[in-house]
């Protein structure tokens, strides 16, 4: 494990751009991007530029379009409870759209604020894909 992560980091200290480009090759992207990185844009630049993706459909949706519904996506190990809860990417994806759909009918909308205070459970991880969704 030491040696790859020595690789890795070489690959990406030798070209960064070239480095974060394979790492998008991961990535399901709805339209693709015209560069890596533009330096120009602003005090903090821009990455993959022209760009979009979601990150729900990314974390999700992909894994069970490809045959992978079944496996386990999600492992929540509580140390309070002492419980140890598992959902699979199908499961996974139920409860985040039928929450997507609760925030819907209360008026959230795409470029909206949303707040997430609760404790870290499951419930937690769903709320922040919903919100992605």
């Amino acid at each position: 494990m030491a040696s790859r992560y020595h690789e890795v980091y070489e690959g990406w200290k030798r070209d960064p751009e070239q480095f974060w480009a394979d790492a998008a090759k991961a990535i399901d992207w709805f339209s693709p991007y015209g560069r890596v990185f533009d330096a120009e844009a602003g005090v903090y630049g821009r990455w993959f530029t022209g760009a979009s993706c979601n990150t729900c459909f990314n974390a999700i949706d992909r894994h069970v379009a490809s045959g992978r519904a079944e496996q386990v996506a999600l492992i929540h190990d509580s140390a309070i409870t002492g419980t140890i809860r598992k959902f699979t990417y199908v499961e996974l994806k139920r409860e985040v759209i039928a929450l997507a759909s609760v925030l819907k009918n209360r008026g959230i909308g795409k470029g909206d604020r949303v707040i997430i205070y609760m404790p870290m459970v499951a419930e937690a991880a769903f709320a922040m894909l919903a919100c992605s969704r």
